[in-house]
């Protein structure tokens, strides 16, 4: 569902063209000095408009095909995590290897593994440890990226870990790695032509002077100047809006 403020320009360009088609019905009266607001003017300016407005569409449309994408192929990761930890562990691996995994594994997962803490006494005397898990935000895809990264980097280096499950398997886990990489690429670079898209809007209906909005302001305050404000001619024109988004 399209936004208010995208609805309102959409408006606007509508209007525009309701304006157009008054301004020639005016026919050999409507003669501007203004080369902006003379009728070959104000068609480019149309056509321009219509068709930034299609562009943002399209980069619209891919952002969020490619937004939608990444998160159907980052949502299996931290189940996937937990199976790699399992499989490595299972594997007879060194305990420190397991734990270099495990750091990894946790920030996907959303929380991060403090350092064991010491032996402490307790109050009837014994002592106590154990490590503490702290909540930590590192579930951008970025760092999703980089923390699956290195997951599959200690895991692809032990030469235990052979899982028989092909989806678990080094080589399948970096194909699995560079999709991932390849998903985030796809938005980056769609965000970009989105931004660069509404840049190109704002200033095609919004500059100074030249964009849709002022242009049209100043075309009827022309038609203002050729017929009164009685007149039915400006009566036409005089309750089409044109706003600032």
């Amino acid at each position: 569902m399209a936004s208010t403020s995208e609805t309102g320009h959409a408006k606007n360009v509508a209007n525009f063209e309701s304006l157009i088609g008054f301004c020639k019905g005016y026919g050999a009266m409507f003669n501007p000095s203004n080369p902006l607001i003379k009728m070959e003017g104000l068609t480019t300016v149309l056509t321009n408009s219509k068709g930034c407005l299609d562009t943002l569409k399209v980069a619209s449309v891919v952002y969020n095909n490619a937004t939608n994408a990444r998160e159907l192929a980052f949502g299996p990761l931290k189940k996937l995590s937990t199976r790699i930890i399992n499989a490595l562990t299972a594997s007879g691996t060194s305990q420190q290897t397991i734990d270099d995994a495990d750091t990894n594994h946790a920030k996907l997962q959303g929380r991060r593994m403090a350092p064991k803490k010491e032996e402490t006494p307790t109050k009837e005397g014994s002592t106590g440890e154990g490590s503490t898990i702290y909540s930590v935000s590192q579930q951008s895809y970025d760092a999703q990226v980089e923390n699956f990264a290195k997951l599959v980097e200690t895991v692809s280096a032990e030469p235990k870990f052979a899982p028989n499950e092909p989806e678990l398997q080094p080589a399948a886990l970096n194909a699995l790695l560079l999709t991932l990489k390849n998903h985030n690429t796809e938005v980056i670079t769609a965000t970009t032509a989105l931004s660069n898209a509404r840049i190109n809007r704002d200033k095609v209906l919004y500059a100074a002077s030249t964009g849709l909005h002022d242009v049209a302001l100043a075309t009827k305050a022309y038609v203002l100047s050729i017929y009164t404000k009685g007149s039915a001619e400006y009566k036409q024109i005089g309750g089409i809006r044109f706003t600032t988004i």
